[in-house]
């Protein structure tokens, strides 16, 4: 296999359709834009797009240009080299021409036709709408003519649409190029490029995505072409055919500075990796697809590709993993900022919708996740001024709020527990319904929110007996001491030996949820643990033994009868799964630092967890190409699926390898000597 941190393809597995169709390259902006497709150019979701760009970044994302589709003429004789799937067809069939293609520094293509070997490759630019596009000769003596058909629209990535609907655009020539101008509000858009056009308006009707038909959605979509693109391809010509599509004015002259740019940003990615571990080295590149701009001088994290926005619980639980191990500081400290501005009644929100709508408050944990990022940056930076000037005002308003009682009934109970819960929505993040049935209700005290609240109290005693406020401080530490009590005599399942995922459910009092589910490592991989250390390894020993997979932990046990080991099926029968048996990855970060802790931090502890990430390795030249899925199948071969590029599937392995493992960055500690009683012991 070829190293991960390669990630190139090759004969024979290009010529084999169902496999490559089902693996996907991405190119990103740090916008929200960005350019993605089957590795054979097949447009199999209605995600995919050579040009998707974020209209209001990073959210309301337009599909504009779909694919360009190649003609290519080669001693006399021509050759298709696109691949596109018909409701009875694959027509043309130039999949049967690619004799490779590699992913990094930027994707490339080659296709071997007749004597000629022609290369594509693409990049976009760094915070621009904008795609760049270029063909050129490697191989071959005589000139090789190309015809390109552009295949355009102008349309939200999560609504497909027939010709009917769309209608034709104006389309403009300008001096190098062409302008789409479409009724509606639709974006407008334009090609630069440095062939000839000869102008030949059409429809291609019936576009099949066939991930989509698999996944129960509608699937087909019609596409327009404005004409045809042709030009030479000459031996040792460096430039080649150039096409540039963009949101803006921007000409095919400057794609050599952009190429070269793709190039540095690259070494800049390869250099943040300070370990010979070629994981490392894999998921520090893939890293950074998911840091984008909101807002001036702000960023956030998009949770996943291709359709998800940036939602709360997931950017901080990614911040260590994507920012601070890869040394992005400015932009961990810029994303810690941008959320501040949208702290509400002590939450911070959930998710910002994709059309651009008010954000959505409706999490328990994310901003839990947020105060422990905060204090995860401080053990980077030591950028106290920042924590003590800014932040603190902020997380001494969350945890009032979570004290008096916020959104959802999220409130300290009298146990010292936080609950949470309200009929309709999923607070957790292990939260699934369907329109008639709760899959997973966690309304109550989950174990994962209480032991992100014990840490979220401790971290914030520490902080304000550092500013000397001593009354907050001691009020914190009270909480925090309360918290501990209640939940060691309460979440402890002597019978299993591990810890309840939910007690008090649906507000009975004495109930408890004994269902084996992930959760509750955070009680041990957070920086303050809220679990007795002397319960530990037996925690980490049944999580391993129920739960670990090589893509990730099962959010069920499979000796549990609602367990579902396979996410299959139509929408509601893989939300059924979802958080029954599904695997995911990001929990492995976790696990990790759970295991470690629990076998004591020696070598042979490191080795051995390290193993537990193995996995990743040949995943990386599977579905989303360089980067880790959303989720995978319970059972194997442990199938991944959802989202191909998730944050935190790459973010908390990533953290867990660096902190923990190999010991390259700072590990998760209490910064202060203070010890919170428990009632007959001693907190860990």
């Amino acid at each position: 296999m070829d190293s991960p941190s390669h990630t190139c393809i090759e004969l024979p597995r290009l010529g084999d359709l169902n496999d490559i169709r089902q693996t996907e390259w991405l190119v990103t902006n740090g916008r929200g834009g960005y350019a993605m497709a089957a590795v054979n150019q097949m447009l199999t979701r209605r995600y995919h797009g050579l040009l998707v760009a974020a209209v209001n970044p990073p959210v309301e994302r337009h599909v504009l240009l779909a694919k360009l589709d190649v003609t290519a003429t080669v001693g006399g004789l021509t050759y298709e080299l696109g691949t596109n799937d018909y409701p009875e067809a694959v027509h043309p069939q130039g999949y049967k021409f690619l004799e490779s293609f590699s992913l990094h520094p930027f994707p490339v293509w080659r296709w071997r036709v007749g004597s000629a070997l022609i290369e594509q490759s693409l990049c976009m630019v760094e915070g621009e709408d904008t795609t760049i596009i270029r063909f050129r000769l490697v191989e071959g003596a005589a000139p090789v003519g190309l015809t390109l058909r552009p295949l355009c629209t102008s349309r939200h990535f999560h609504h497909l649409t027939r010709y009917d609907q769309m209608g034709p655009p104006t389309v403009d020539e300008t001096a190098d190029g062409l302008a789409l101008a479409w009724s509606g509000g639709k974006p407008g858009w334009g090609i630069s490029h440095n062939g000839s056009f000869r102008s030949r308006p059409d429809w291609y009707y019936q576009f099949v995505l066939a991930t989509e038909a698999q996944r129960g959605y509608d699937f087909t979509q019609d596409l327009f072409v404005p004409g045809l693109i042709s030009g030479e391809l000459l031996p040792k010509d460096a430039a080649g055919l150039i096409i540039v599509a963009s949101t803006r004015t921007r000409s095919w002259r400057s794609w050599k500075t952009a190429f070269d740019a793709t190039e540095r940003g690259e070494a800049s990615r390869l250099a943040q990796a300070s370990s010979d571990d070629p994981l490392v080295a894999s998921l520090a590149r893939a890293a950074g697809d998911f840091v984008v701009e909101r807002g001036a001088g702000l960023n956030t994290v998009i949770a996943g590709y291709p359709w998800f926005g940036d939602w709360g619980r997931d950017t901080f639980i990614s911040l260590p993993g994507l920012c601070l191990v890869t040394g992005r500081f400015d932009i961990a400290r810029s994303i810690i900022e941008a959320f501040a501005k949208s702290v509400d009644g002590g939450m911070i929100p959930n998710r910002f919708p994709d059309y651009g709508e008010a954000p959505e408050y409706n999490t328990v944990d994310a901003s839990l996740w947020y105060i422990h990022a905060i204090d995860r940056y401080l053990a980077y930076t030591d950028d106290w001024p920042f924590i003590s000037q800014k932040m603190f005002p902020v997380i001494a308003a969350i945890l009032d709020a979570h004290v008096a009682g916020t959104r959802h009934g999220i409130r300290l109970a009298e146990d010292g527990l936080l609950a949470a819960g309200q009929a309709g929505f999923a607070l957790t993040w292990m939260d699934a319904r369907l329109p008639e049935r709760v899959v997973t209700p966690r309304i109550g005290k989950p174990v994962e929110i209480n032991a992100l609240w014990y840490n979220a109290l401790r971290i914030a005693s520490d902080f304000a007996a550092r500013l000397g406020d001593l009354s907050r401080a001691d009020k914190w530490r009270g909480l925090a001491g309360k918290c501990l009590s209640a939940f060691g005599a309460r979440f402890w399942n002597a019978s299993r030996g591990c810890l309840y995922d939910v007690v008090d459910p649906f507000g009975v009092g004495g109930d408890a949820d004994g269902s084996i589910r992930p959760n509750q490592l955070l009680a041990i991989s957070l920086t303050h643990p809220i679990l007795d250390k002397a319960r530990w390894r037996e925690v980490v020993d049944v999580c391993q033994r129920e739960l670990w997979t090589p893509m990730g932990l099962r959010t069920l046990s499979p000796s549990d009868p609602a367990y579902r080991g396979r996410y299959d099926g139509d929408m509601a029968s893989r939300d059924a799964a979802y958080h029954q048996g599904t695997a995911w990855p990001w929990l492995l970060g976790p696990f990790v630092t759970a295991f470690i802790r629990a076998h004591g931090d020696t070598p042979q502890s490191r080795a051995a967890a390290r193993k537990f990430l193995a996995g990743f390795e040949p995943h990386l030249l599977q579905a989303g190409l360089g980067s880790i899925s959303e989720i995978a199948d319970g059972e194997a071969p442990h199938r991944p699926d959802g989202c191909p590029w998730q944050a935190w599937s790459v973010a908390e392995p990533l953290r867990a390898l660096c902190e923990d493992v190999l010991r390259t960055q700072p590990v998760a500690k209490p910064s202060s000597s203070q010890k919170i009683r428990r009632a007959g012991s001693m907190a860990p």
